[in-house]
């Protein structure tokens, strides 16, 4: 009898990463049934996130919760509260972006300029009113470009033109923004808040989130240089250049150029505002819900992805998940929807197109192809 451990990600805008690894645990158990299967779906902080961690984390309770959606309609949503420990006696709060703000819930349409993180920073505040001791916020999948304003301005910031009038959410607002109070921000947890980030890049500039990830999101090429120059006022604005100067609240001051202060159409730069730490999301998901622990004694440990490329191995889940297989001695599959790396040294790589004929095939009924990988790998042991 083996053991295995099927700890993949999320195959972003297909099936999620509970239901992968599901299927691939159902294609392998009708190969060799007495196998021990350990499911562990994986996250690096964007969707599937609180699916992950809700998996893993014996008692681990969702919270229901209703916000403002990305483009102002209510969205019904929920953070999750993990249990006491030693280290957080009120709990950690783990909150995800891509369920309150995510370009998901905006479906095929595209909002570039009134997409907000106005939701995001509601369920941050409503853990925070629960009395969480620690917050766990996953930032991917974002829908917007509006420097974290929006989930400020749900945690006590005001921003407001030269006429002292609020900006008007998202991306367009920061052609206006000229002045902040911070002085009723909400302070930080006890704990302190660590954000699971998975890229590096800065707020601003040919690597920065306008440039980078604007255009999934609708913005053209002018439209990038527009938002680009409106994150660079934000900047200016908080740290006194223009408008008032911020004294005695309590964010930071907070540098463009730190990694990851681009994520999330620069959520991650307007929580380093608030003196939030951005962390290695899949790592920090791993040793919350004790995937190097399942790992130990494993004889093979399957992951993967939606698309296993050269970005894979700069902070993804899959990255991740083979370092910690490679150190307990097993050997380590994947699994994606197209693969377009170097898989020399894994054990297996399989992909869903080539095992469904097209990509089309395999978006349409991933499933059922995931089964089929699962048997696969279990043929091949």
């Amino acid at each position: 009898m083996a053991r295995i451990v099927i700890a993949p990600d999320s195959f972003k805008g297909t099936i999620a990463a509970a239901d992968v690894a599901a299927a691939l645990a159902a294609g392998w158990t009708a190969v060799r049934p007495d196998d021990e299967i350990v499911a562990r779906p994986m996250a690096d902080g964007g969707e599937g996130t609180l699916a992950a961690f809700a998996e893993a984390v014996p008692g681990a309770v969702r919270v229901p919760i209703r916000v403002t959606g990305p483009s102002g309609f209510a969205v019904d949503a929920s953070w999750l509260r993990l249990p006491a420990t030693d280290a957080a006696p009120g709990g950690i709060g783990v909150v995800e972006l891509a369920s309150t703000s995510g370009i998901e819930l905006l479906g095929d349409a595209r909002r570039p300029w009134e997409a907000s993180t106005l939701g995001f920073g509601q369920a941050i505040a409503a853990a925070l009113d629960a009395g969480v001791s620690q917050l766990v916020l996953g930032i991917g999948s974002s829908a917007s470009t509006d420097g974290g304003t929006g989930l400020l301005t749900a945690l006590g910031a005001r921003f407001t033109d030269a006429f002292d009038t609020s900006i008007a959410p998202g991306a367009s607002g920061l052609d206006d923004v000229a002045k902040v109070d911070l002085s009723r921000l909400r302070p930080l947890p006890e704990g302190g808040v660590q954000v699971l980030c998975d890229v590096t890049n800065p707020l601003l500039g040919g690597r920065g989130a306008a440039a980078v990830f604007g255009p999934q999101k609708g913005l053209d090429e002018e439209g990038v240089a527009r938002a680009d120059a409106g994150l660079a006022r934000l900047v200016d604005v908080l740290r006194g250049v223009s408008g008032d100067t911020v004294a005695g609240s309590l964010a930071r001051v907070a540098d463009p150029e730190e990694a990851g202060a681009g994520a999330a159409g620069g959520a991650g730069y307007g929580l380093l505002v608030w003196g939030a730490e951005i962390v290695p999301g899949a790592e920090r998901v791993a040793e919350l819900t004790g995937l190097g622990d399942a790992i130990a004694g494993a004889d093979l440990v399957v992951t993967g992805e939606g698309s296993y490329d050269g970005q894979s191995a700069s902070g993804k889940a899959p990255a991740h998940v083979s370092a910690l297989a490679e150190a307990a001695g097993a050997r380590v599959a994947i699994v994606a929807g197209r693969i377009a790396a170097d898989t020399s040294g894994l054990w297996r790589a399989l992909s869903l197109t080539e095992l469904a004929g097209s990509s089309e095939a395999a978006i349409a009924d991933p499933a059922t192809h995931l089964r089929a990988a699962g048997s696969a790998l279990a043929e091949a042991l």
